[in-house]
């Protein structure tokens, strides 16, 4: 039995039923041999790493635009997030870790600089083009615009792993799905873990973020029911850390884990009371099994309202996101009007393919940094180009 026989073996006699086993994907836009010790999730999970997006993601924004401070989250740093999150259940559940892997850490890779308010930027200038939505841009990004491999185009990644990319589902995500990645069925359980780590990562991770930057405080943060209840928690087991410098961090700790035993404790009563039998069971559900209980769902919306109303229409995060939708229709407007200031590569593209969606992908494609001194070139006379 060769090594990865084994690991697959393995696979079989670990993971639950209704776990995506490597053996069972539904395999590779283009045939590729085996590797001899690494499984089909392994190598996707890896491809991915090695991408140029991955590294991107260092110096796009999460909440907070880079220069902005060296310790708040940036998209790679919340993907790491996600992966340990989703990481943990998965092992819970007894789902495939390397799998899970692979799609939190492809979740983001079809985000634009300047977070939500680029996207938002650049699907308003696309709209007469088909629109922007980032995780259609992320199957894009793997499947078309990576640049690998001599004998294929993009990543050629499982299904399983473009499907965990595309049907990536939070408030803000909801994108519509082709036919050929069946559009009416489930996604596999390791993509809906991703879904709560998700939001387990970002709503906490902001939580810090906005603490830290001074835009909320912890006696506002104190109003809400779920941080008052860690909070009176952690106080009766040490009463003097308030005061001190570790109770952030604990505070935030503690969010993280109330939040993902909620979500372990329901998924496991959900998936007891539909005892899917295989993925394809898993596929036929109306529903998703991967799940939070209703009380956290509202205890959650708690926060993120908060979120919404005292750190997202911030002045200074509102500043920054006019300023991103600025940079981003100045720099779209002008590569549209003259396709000649687009490198060679993607300026060779148009020949065949649609300006205004070349132009898209070159500025999705874009970190912050980037984007803004591409911006500098295209307004400030003496700026060298």
């Amino acid at each position: 039995m060769s090594i990865v026989e084994e690991l697959e073996k393995r696979e079989e006699e670990s993971l639950a039923p209704y776990a995506m086993k490597s053996s069972m994907s539904r395999g590779r836009q283009y045939d590729e041999p085996k590797h001899p010790y690494r499984t089909e999730f392994q190598r996707d999970r890896e491809r991915i790493i090695h991408s140029t997006s991955f590294r991107r993601l260092e110096y796009k924004t999460q909440v907070f635009v880079n220069h902005e401070g060296d310790h708040y989250r940036t998209r790679l740093t919340h993907t790491i997030e996600v992966s340990q999150i989703a990481r943990c259940i998965a092992r819970a559940l007894r789902l495939n870790e390397d799998l899970t892997e692979g799609i939190a850490l492809a979740h983001d890779l079809g985000h634009t600089p300047f977070g939500h308010s680029g996207e938002l930027t650049l699907n308003k200038l696309m709209e007469e083009h088909g629109g922007f939505e980032h995780n259609r841009q992320g199957l894009r990004v793997v499947d078309y615009l990576e640049h690998r491999y001599p004998d294929f185009q993009g990543l050629n990644l499982t299904f399983e792993l473009r499907e965990g990319i595309l049907k990536h589902e939070t408030v803000y995500d909801n994108p519509s799905c082709p036919p050929e990645m069946f559009p009416l069925e489930r996604p596999s359980l390791e993509c809906q873990v991703i879904n709560i780590a998700d939001e387990i990562a970002y709503t906490c991770h902001d939580v810090d973020d906005g603490l830290s930057s001074g835009l909320i405080s912890v006696e506002d943060l104190l109003k809400l029911e779920l941080w008052k209840k860690v909070h009176d928690g952690l106080v009766k087991k040490y009463p003097a850390i308030r005061e001190s410098p570790y109770y952030r961090y604990q505070m935030i700790k503690m969010l993280i884990n109330e939040m993902v035993t909620d979500a372990l404790k329901t998924s496991l009563e959900v998936l007891e009371k539909h005892a899917p039998k295989n993925p394809d069971d898993v596929r036929r559900q109306s529903h998703n099994l991967i799940c939070r209980s209703q009380r956290m769902q509202e205890l959650d919306a708690q926060i993120k309202q908060f979120l919404y109303e005292n750190m997202y229409r911030h002045y200074r995060l509102v500043r920054m996101a006019e300023k991103a939708e600025l940079i981003i229709t100045t720099l779209f407007k002008a590569y549209t009007s003259n396709i000649d200031q687009l490198p060679p590569g993607f300026r060779k593209r148009i020949e065949n393919e649609d300006a205004n969606l070349v132009v898209a992908d070159y500025i999705a494609g874009m970190t912050d940094r980037f984007a803004g001194q591409e911006y500098k070139k295209m307004i400030e006379p003496f700026e060298p180009v």
